[in-house]
């Protein structure tokens, strides 16, 4: 079985952990471990997030002297692929002996005229007190929003529309290769619509849709969004919280889950099963296994009476 495996941002850096090399080396222990027996069965393909990894390098580029203006963001997205791309190969490279591995740097393909280009919602970067962000908003160009605990930047999430790398990426499959691509959501770029040369932009393209969108072109069979909590929950944090273990698109759909969180998870996984006829499923890390093996997670399945 085909199965493609988007890893939350929890994956490499869990709430409240310090961005630091050694946290995130320990964290990638922990994933190659939860998908090891998945490896010996069936052929992956791994996706991730990069949130941390991009706020991170956004900061200091920055913040750096020695830079006139700084890096663009499909820049520094594309050096968290190959950041988080060596530290998934190499540890799994240890734990699958025989395996052949490789993390490819891939990119999306966004519409130029996509409205999110005038609408920046997905938050970059880290908290600041709200005149200080205001300062830095003027200073740099930045469009700001409040966010949990202050003022953050906030830039646009186009939607994903193509892989460029896709045939790429099924040959390596076909030879055997575990792939790691599409981290962050790719590096976002836009073609020329007369010589089809390749821009980027300055956006991040949402983790989990990439992650549907890939495992469409790829003709995957499964669709595995794993993250820190065991499944999807309805009226999450509240009294009322209640798990979802079994819903169709459209069930899910009608869940309201927010757009910071659950929310594009629920529509990645919701559009999979709608495009393909597939299976996907929404579950914690640690129970990879059982997931795909339905004894773990949400599953989200075809709705056999429509139509």
């Amino acid at each position: 079985m085909r199965i493609v495996v988007a890893l939350g941002g929890n994956a490499l850096l869990h709430r409240g952990e310090r961005p630091e090399a050694g946290v995130q080396q320990a964290n990638v222990d922990r994933v190659a471990t939860a998908l090891a027996a998945l490896a010996h069965d069936h052929e992956l393909v791994l996706t991730h997030g990069n949130g941390p990894q991009i706020g991170l390098l956004a900061a200091e580029s920055a913040a750096d002297p020695a830079l006139s203006a700084p890096y663009p963001l499909h820049l520094l997205g594309a050096q968290t692929q190959g950041l988080i791309g060596s530290l998934l190969a190499r540890t799994l490279h240890d734990v699958l002996p025989g395996h052949r591995i490789a993390a490819l740097v891939t990119h999306t393909l966004v519409r130029a005229d996509d409205p999110a280009f005038a609408r920046p919602t997905e938050f970059v970067g880290q908290v600041y007190p709200r005149d200080v962000a205001k300062s830095l908003a003027r200073a740099r160009g930045w469009y700001i929003a409040q966010d949990t605990g202050g003022w953050r930047r906030v830039v646009p999430s186009p939607e994903p529309e193509r892989i460029v790398e896709t045939e790429t990426v099924h040959e390596l499959l076909g030879g055997g290769t575990l792939v790691i691509c599409a981290g962050g959501g790719g590096v976002p770029v836009t073609a020329d619509r007369r010589t089809g040369a390749l821009t980027g932009v300055e956006a991040v393209v949402d983790k989990d849709l990439t992650a549907a969108l890939l495992a469409v072109e790829l003709k995957a069979d499964f669709l595995l969004i794993l993250t820190d909590v065991p499944c999807v929950y309805q009226g999450y944090g509240t009294p009322d919280q209640r798990p979802v273990l079994d819903a169709t698109p459209a069930e899910l759909r009608r869940g309201g889950f927010p757009d910071g969180s659950m929310g594009p998870k629920a529509e990645a996984a919701a559009r999979f099963v709608e495009r393909t006829g597939g299976l996907a499923a929404i579950g914690a890390l640690d129970a990879a296994y059982e997931i795909v093996h339905g004894r773990s997670g949400t599953l989200v399945r075809p709705d056999l009476t429509s139509g």
